[in-house]
This record gives C-alpha cells, sequence and structure tokens, in this order.
C-alpha cells in the first residue's frame, strides 16, 4: 500500500511553488528534495541547531519541525531568496562576507535567515540584542564573535540601502 500524498502549493522566494507530498514529508525535505533548494541545510533535525532556519509568512521558523502540508498557502523565504534583485549578495549575505562570519558554512543559510528577520524587526540592534539573536543557532566552527560583527555590519548596509 503506498502512502498518500497530499497536494501542497506555497510562494517561495516569490514564486509560486506546488508539489504532491507524502503527510509526513518535513518542509526541509520538501524544499530541498522536491524543489532543489539546497540552500536550507538540515543539521540536528530537533530543531536546536537553526541550520534549516527559514522565514515562514516573514518569521524565522525551523523548517525541519514543520510538515510541508502545514504550510500550504504560505510565503516562505529561503537563503536563495535572500540575495539582490540582481543576484548580488544581499546585505546581510555582503555583511558576512566582509566581517568573515562564516567558516565551513554549513550554519551559515540558517543564521543568515535568523537575522534577516531579526534585523527587520531591529534595525539598529545593539551587540547585546545581535548577540541574543543568534543565540539560537549553532556554530562548530566559529567564536560567534565575527557573525555578531556581521549582524551590525548587517544592519549598517541596510540602513544605508534605505537613504536617498
Amino acid at each position: 500500500m503506498s502512502e498518500k500524498h497530499i497536494d501542497v502549493s506555497m510562494t517561495v522566494n516569490g514564486f509560486p511553488r506546488s508539489g504532491s507530498v507524502p503527510a509526513r514529508r518535513l518542509l526541509s525535505d520538501f524544499l530541498r528534495h522536491d524543489l532543489q533548494l539546497t540552500g536550507t541545510h538540515v543539521g540536528c533535525e530537533h530543531g536546536v541547531c537553526g541550520a534549516c532556519t527559514v522565514l515562514l509568512n516573514g518569521k524565522a521558523v525551523r523548517s525541519c519541525l514543520l510538515f510541508a502540508v502545514s504550510v500550504d498557502g504560505g510565503e516562505i523565504v529561503t537563503v536563495e531568496g535572500l540575495a539582490n534583485q540582481d543576484g548580488s549578495l544581499g546585505p546581510v549575505q555582503q555583511a558576512f562576507h566582509e566581517c568573515h562570519g562564516l567558516q565551513c558554512g554549513f550554519c551559515t543559510p540558517g543564521f543568515i535567515t535568523t537575522i534577516s528577520a531579526f534585523l527587520d524587526e531591529h534595525p539598529n540592534p545593539t551587540e547585546g540584542q545581535a548577540r541574543e539573536a543568534i543565540a539560537g543557532n549553532l556554530c562548530r566552527c566559529t567564536g560567534y564573535q565575527n557573525i555578531i560583527k556581521s549582524v551590525l555590519r548587517a544592519a549598517e548596509i541596510r540602513n544605508e540601502m534605505m537613504q536617498p
């Protein structure tokens, strides 16, 4: 007996996407395997590490904890969707590059999506707020100092972009 599939539709990185998935297909797996958006990484598969973080309707969520069918009709943004329209690095990506906020890169997509959502709500963060914002994401390679610098630099870049 084959598993029942359910049709899902959502907007992913600004484009309508749909598929027929088993009811238990995780959003992270739908993004990676069905839509070939492999920037979303899967680490712990328990929602602890933050590597799978994506934006759901503008809020940072752990895609390994959500079934794809539960976000039917939602708007998803992955790390791929955070680049500028012309394909150049988005503000948070640019800040990570400038401040050396990554090493192996495995955790980076989750940090970038987390920080993007955070800066939407806190455009001028303090160092303490930046530190708190990334507290739910784990990195095994860095000492977090350059990631915190990246948060603060990303805020600067975003604010510069807003000026006339």
